[in-house]
């Protein structure tokens, strides 16, 4: 008889089976944010190697980023080392796992030194896109439980270890099977967008509209993201036009802007303010050419992630919600935005608020009404 599996070892299994497929021949990069996800890293590479595939382990150190950004010149802001540019060009699976010690170690660092840091990485990005659009390459971001990631959602560690287990159904015997049944019903509401031509979002000091004519809705199940639930686009780069307010923190490389309100015209967003942040939130909206444009659009459908907890992986995930991306669009919906940014903000849509699409109600109050 087997024995029961660990949460561990159905967390690793989710991320090699299921959301990398991982297969023999493969080169898998195992890439770990810190030493304190070690655990979570041993078991994904143990499943790596029984699948027969190649697994390469990069560990980051605590403080490298900070110190990069503190003492590196122009040249070396812009400089792209050609092992990482082949590992982008090369890897067949990329599997990244969060474990921060400080998720506050990027706030005060040099905002401007960032974005010309960020306009320079865009290119592994552009590969890492493209290469997943053509089916080349199969990634996903997870996250392991620390004391900063429970600090910040004003938890124990135990019960931000016990709100990861929940949001990703590792609590049950076989939480693939729910992640599949989930995109079942994900790909069904994808199916009746895709087609739509016009997006009409309104709610709190929002009313806004974006094409979505010829681009691709797609479900994300647990693919990319762990955990998942959400269903998203690239709305057509010069098509937004209106307001939009987001009343949850925008949290972005340690940085905090709260309360944001932008206006768009004709795709581009002309008129930005925050309650908090706003010199931030300029900044990066004043990285590059693609910058001011939007890259995303998505509704949250999970449920289980409830409250803000500061991570970005959950919180855009909020059942309840929709995110909109400022800067690079993806590839895989037809999106040809390219930026160094990619900021997902958050906006409650539990009460008061409703989507259109070409003039049909098919949102209302945090659900779907289709």
């Amino acid at each position: 008889m087997n024995k029961l599996k660990t949460t561990l070892e159905k967390y690793a299994e989710i991320l090699v089976d299921y959301s990398t497929k991982v297969k023999k021949g493969d080169l898998v990069i195992i890439r770990a944010e810190s030493t304190q996800c070690q655990p979570l890293v041993k078991e994904v590479y143990r499943l790596v190697l029984k699948r027969g595939a190649h697994p390469v382990v990069r560990c980051s150190i605590e403080g490298l980023a900070e110190d990069f950004i503190k003492f590196a010149d122009d040249e070396q802001l812009g400089f792209i080392d050609p092992m990482t540019k082949l590992e982008y060009e090369k890897v067949d699976k990329y599997i990244s796992i969060g474990a921060p010690f400080n998720v506050k170690n990027m706030a005060r660092a040099d905002a401007k030194k960032m974005a010309k840091r960020s306009a320079a990485t865009r290119e592994l990005s552009t590969v890492m896109l493209n290469r997943a659009a053509k089916g080349e390459l199969n990634w996903v971001i997870a996250d392991y439980p620390t004391q900063a990631l429970a600090q910040e959602a004003k938890m124990s560690l135990d019960d931000y270890t016990d709100f990861i287990i929940n949001s990703c159904y590792l609590d049950l015997d076989n939480p693939i099977e729910k992640w599949q049944e989930i995109g079942r019903e994900q790909e069904r509401l994808v199916g009746l967008m895709n087609g739509g031509k016009k997006l009409h979002i309104i709610g709190e000091k929002t009313d806004i509209t974006f094409s979505v004519e010829g681009r691709k809705w797609v479900s994300c199940s647990g693919l990319n993201n762990f955990p998942d639930g959400e269903i998203f686009t690239s709305p057509v780069e010069d098509s937004a036009n209106g307001e939009i307010y987001f009343d949850f923190p925008a949290i972005y490389r340690g940085n905090e802007s709260h309360k944001i309100w932008l206006k768009l015209e004709n795709g581009k967003v002309v008129d930005a303010k925050a309650e908090k942040g706003e010199d931030f939130l300029l900044s990066m909206l004043d990285m590059d050419a693609g910058s001011r444009f939007v890259g995303e659009i998505a509704i949250g459908t999970n449920d289980r992630v409830k409250d803000v907890t500061g991570n970005i992986l959950f919180d855009e995930k909020i059942g309840g919600s929709i995110h909109m991306a400022l800067g690079a669009s993806y590839p895989e919906t037809g999106g040809k935005n390219e930026s160094g940014l990619h900021w997902d903000i958050i906006k409650n849509m539990k009460e008061n608020s409703k989507i259109f699409l070409d003039d049909k109600l098919i949102y209302e109050n945090g659900k779907f009404v289709i």
